[in-house]
């Protein structure tokens, strides 16, 4: 039942102008800024062999070109999740499927699914760029892989903020508001923590600031350091948001 509430959201997405939009917009700012470090590369090409250890096309060109998708998911996660549960409300369906026998955690599961497969599309879209330059130019692969992912971690734990969001409202556009402000406010709970002069002194709460901060994980996947512990913190704000959406449901469920 997940995969058939997954796959009729997934296509709903491709029936909607927004999503194309919103995939042809990441293309065209990732192309340019893709074509942009290629350009400084190549121009750079003589200094760089006079250096002992010259910086690689991963660095100069694929990381920066990659780490902008995680800028642009602030606000394209949001536009795409906006109406997952609160248009569904609106039109009166959201009712009609939380009264069959589905239970919910398949409902939001399905949902989620379906708009973390549309996101690894545009991801995979986007990293087709770097990849394209393995024919000619070395790769660090193990790198670059270790920034997919998290990257991939990243777009879970932005849907499922996003998909929570959308299960308090019944208007698109007032939960797509809260998202973008959700996640504005866990980049705040990073930023608190990098400014600290001593992190570890907080304690626990170091530690639960660092859970609610996806992007300071993603730092750590971002220099090609496959941190087990910033792994285990995105899944586990990725979990505790999908768990919140359901209780949201259950809850509006038993009050009709």
């Amino acid at each position: 039942m997940i995969l058939t509430i997954a796959s009729k959201d997934f296509k709903a997405f491709f029936n909607s102008p927004l999503a194309w939009v919103l995939l042809c917009f990441i293309q065209l700012i990732e192309s340019f800024n893709f074509l942009k470090h290629l350009d400084e590369f190549l121009q750079l090409q003589p200094q760089f062999i006079q250096m002992t250890n010259p910086p690689g096309a991963t660095v100069w060109v694929a990381v920066p070109a990659l780490t902008t998708t995680a800028a642009l998911f602030l606000f394209v996660v949001p536009l795409l999740a906006m109406r997952l549960i609160a248009e569904e409300r609106a039109h009166h369906t959201l009712c009609l499927l939380t009264s069959a026998p589905i239970r919910l955690t398949d409902i939001v599961l399905g949902k989620f699914l379906a708009l973390i497969g549309f996101l690894l599309i545009a991801l995979a879209l986007v990293a087709l760029m770097p990849l394209s330059l393995f024919a000619n130019t070395p790769l660090d692969y193990p790198f670059l892989a270790c920034l997919l992912l998290g990257l991939a971690l990243l777009a879970a734990a932005f849907s499922a903020l996003c998909l929570y969001a959308s299960s308090l409202t019944k208007t698109p556009i007032i939960a797509a508001i809260s998202s973008l402000g959700g996640l504005f406010l866990l980049l705040l709970f990073g930023d608190h923590l990098s400014e600290r002069p001593n992190p570890d002194s907080l304690g626990w709460l170091s530690n639960l600031i660092q859970v609610f901060s996806p992007v300071k994980n993603f730092e750590v996947l971002h220099q090609g350091l496959l941190d087990s512990y910033a792994v285990v913190c995105l899944l586990l704000l990725t979990i505790f948001f999908l768990i919140l959406t359901i209780r949201t449901l259950e809850s509006q469920r038993l009050k009709g």
